[in-house]
């Protein structure tokens, strides 16, 4: 196919209401169209024409999806199979991979999904586009900071253009969202970088510790006090302090470190002497400071010195375009930790994810792909080997809330509820992986009555 040339489909299925939906669907978006009755007729067509792509069902009487995709990759090994089905075993879908798939999308689907999986379809055989190789060459890396979004190009330039400084720097974000990871990629551009960084977890250090563990002390100050002890801040002289969730920090710390900021100097515990120290500081907050100092609760005076120069960090959800990247980034991490071949997350699953919100942000990304790499069976991540959390159907159920608040107007209760009733029949038929049984059952309704809504949506 040329790239001017409009993309030839042959749809092969052997329910005639699923070829027809497919047919009008595939038509709509501009593709020529062709359909089979089963996978005996769709041999016959193969052998008389070529296609760009092959959509079909796997369960079929006398020849089954996995024989029309032997069939087609014997006559035109450049053509792209998918394959739907609401019966898919992990095992069938790893088998149709294995023999050439690009992969499988389990029925019921979201229009929208199964049309941008036909999309990226289509694309991979105009590119001979390879996952595990060519995705690695265009992944945009900065130091350990992986996305090639705009939201995170204009974080990589303000590194660059600030790293050169002795400036301090607030960074605000989400828990998540990579906050150390900024301030090691600044350190590690900085003119500091062969003197140590020093991460201190501001909430992470008792109340009753937190002096002697950033200052320092001498011997005898307190009971147990056995020796001098240097502080965290002398441990980084030279080099970078980076203060995570500075938030935290009572208002007694915040004058101290108000202190080491303006005159870089400071005291030991039990101490009389004031130690010079030579440290840049990066303090980081998934707070709102400025709430917080209109609300008492953190010194301005301190604020303005932190923040000279402001990095904010957006959350995963509004970088959804680095959601592949990332997933993949840890799907080859954890694969080669714990010494398996899983080398590809299917665009059934990757298309779940970038719909999800992501409420834990990157860390979570990352917690649900080591889960399924240490969970799979298979050489490939499915639908099914996705564990999200429950957060996700409260945020879309109080998003639909939001979102149709009641007005002066009001609202149409039922289409509010069609939606909710949308939402968990098809987060049901995901974990259940297609078992209409297994999702009526995770719903708490009986099968007749699953496929009653399956039929309405």
């Amino acid at each position: 196919m040329s790239i001017n040339e409009t993309p030839k489909i042959l749809v092969v299925d052997d329910e005639q209401s699923m070829r027809e939906f497919l047919d009008i669907v595939l038509s709509k978006e501009g593709y020529r169209v062709v359909c089979a009755r089963d996978g005996e007729e769709a041999v016959g067509v193969l052998e008389k024409d070529c296609f760009d792509l092959v959509i079909t069902d796997i369960r079929m009487k006398t020849i089954d999806g996995l024989g029309v995709l032997r069939k087609v990759k014997a006559v035109n090994p450049s053509t792209v199979v998918v394959l739907i089905s609401a019966f898919a075993t992990a095992e069938t879908a790893v088998e149709a991979m294995k023999e050439g798939a690009y992969d499988y999308i389990p029925k019921p689907f979201k229009v929208h999904d199964f049309k941008r999986i036909i999309a990226e379809a289509l694309k991979s055989s105009q590119t001979a586009f390879q996952p595990d190789a060519a995705t690695a060459k265009e992944r945009l890396h900065f130091g350990s900071l992986i996305g090639e979004s705009p939201q995170m190009r204009k974080v990589y330039d303000l590194i660059q253009r600030v790293s050169g400084t002795r400036t301090n720097i607030l960074i605000n974000g989400e828990s998540g969202t990579g906050k150390e990871l900024v301030a090691r990629a600044v350190h590690k551009l900085s003119d500091r970088r062969d003197k140590p960084i020093v991460v201190i977890n501001c909430a992470g250090i008792p109340e009753n510790l937190i002096e002697s563990e950033l200052f320092g002390f001498k011997r005898g100050a307190f009971t147990g006090a056995m020796a001098d002890k240097e502080g965290l801040f002398g441990v980084a002289h030279g080099g970078t302090v980076f203060l995570d969730e500075i938030g935290e920090f009572s208002p007694v710390i915040q004058v101290k470190l108000l202190r080491v900021i303006q005159d870089r100097t400071f005291t030991a515990v039990g101490g009389t002497e004031a130690k010079t120290v030579d440290v840049r500081f990066i303090a980081a907050t998934n707070k709102d400071l400025e709430a917080e100092v209109i609300g008492g609760n953190f010194r301005e005076d301190l604020y303005f010195r932190l923040n000279v120069i402001p990095i904010d960090l957006p959350p995963l959800r509004e970088r959804e375009g680095d959601i592949p990247l990332l997933a993949q980034h840890f799907l080859e991490k954890y694969s080669k930790d714990m010494g398996k071949d899983i080398g590809k997350i299917s665009a059934y699953a990757m298309s779940i994810l970038e719909k999800y919100s992501f409420p834990g942000n990157v860390r979570e990304l990352e917690n649900i792909v080591e889960r399924s790499v240490a969970l799979e069976t298979s050489n490939i991540v499915l639908p099914g080997s996705l564990t999200l959390s429950n957060l996700r159907l409260e945020s879309e159920v109080s998003e639909i809330s939001q979102k149709r608040s009641l007005g002066p107007k009001g609202i149409q209760l039922d289409e509010v509820m069609a939606e909710i009733e949308k939402n968990y029949v098809m987060q049901a038929m995901e974990m259940a992986k297609g078992s209409k049984q297994r999702a009526a059952d995770l719903l708490g309704i009986n099968l007749r009555s699953l496929r009653y809504r399956l039929e309405k949506m």
